[in-house]
């Protein structure tokens, strides 16, 4: 009795050592296998810091607590660097335009009011002067009121910041530009602080520049307290993109270039931001994102 009460026990005491071991080699595994995950994410974080992508963010599933709330700082300090990159864009081009339109409006000022004198001078009618004059006249009023537009940028109002319903947003787009299909997925709860004037202007913006891209429809939907516009028109080639928020830049014949520029700006007033993301929602061409305060 002795005996096999003995083998029994060193028995369960190997089945025991075995489990023990077993154990450690999976938490070995495990752990060999979660620091490489660590280490991809660390890597795929620096890559897109390198490369200005600060809108980069990885998911937190699968993460231990610690890790978590360290991947989403990490993922709201690269929020946050983007708004703030896009604010010193914003500040320097503004500089730039508001030097630029004020030369340009002290120029052309006095030759469009002397060329308009001239015009309605009853000695110039007529004469072989005129269709000069005339020519002078009308290039001047139309860069004064080019420069005029862009005078916009510099001169923005200041925003009533509300909670908005970007589900009332939406409907409100969408009746402004009825011949498109719509696509709206966005939940009746979900809001936005903005300055609804200045939200309405932005998406007003995005589905205009879509439907001149070739757009026949527009998707809208709701995704980590970011309101996500996409189309199904041209999809905007890389070298585009990263000057598509530059004043005065523009692939449109006869563009201004002051569109997206205009719409990032009342976005970064409002305290939010205006980006492309990494990658268009699945099924779009393209997507813009934007953020409230």
């Amino acid at each position: 009795m002795t005996t096999l009460t003995f083998t029994l026990n060193h028995h369960v005491a190997i089945l025991i050592a075995l489990a023990l071991l077993a154990t450690a080699i999976l938490c070995i595994v495990w752990i060999v296998h979660h620091q490489r995950v660590l280490k991809m994410r660390a890597h795929l974080m620096r890559e897109a810091m390198r490369n200005h992508d600060f809108t980069f963010r990885l998911p937190t599933k699968g993460l231990l607590p610690g890790e978590r709330a360290l991947q989403k700082a990490l993922n709201d300090l690269g929020t946050d660097i983007s708004r703030l990159v896009a604010e010193n864009e914003q500040e320097s081009w503004q500089k730039l335009v508001r030097v630029l339109t004020h030369e340009i409006m002290n120029a052309t000022a006095p030759i469009c009011s002397i060329s308009r004198a001239y015009l309605d001078n009853p000695s110039i009618k007529d004469s072989p002067f005129e269709e000069g004059i005339r020519a002078i006249h009308s290039a001047t009023s139309t860069l004064t009121t080019f420069t005029g537009n862009f005078r916009k940028l510099t001169q923005l109002q200041k925003p009533v910041l509300q909670r908005i319903s970007v589900s009332a947003l939406a409907g409100k787009t969408r009746t402004l530009f009825p011949f498109l299909k719509w696509q709206i997925d966005i939940p009746e709860d979900a809001t936005m602080p903005a300055d609804e004037g200045m939200l309405l202007q932005v998406m007003t913006n995005l589905v205009k520049n879509a439907q001149e891209a070739g757009a026949s429809a527009i998707g809208l939907h709701w995704s980590d307290n970011s309101l996500l516009v996409s189309n199904n028109g041209t999809p905007i080639p890389a070298p585009v993109l990263k000057n598509i928020f530059i004043p005065f830049f523009t692939t449109k014949p006869g563009g201004s270039g002051i569109g997206l520029a205009l719409s990032r700006q009342l976005m970064i007033s409002q305290g939010g931001n205006l980006w492309i993301p990494e990658k268009p929602m699945p099924g779009w061409h393209v997507t813009f994102a934007l953020k409230g305060q």
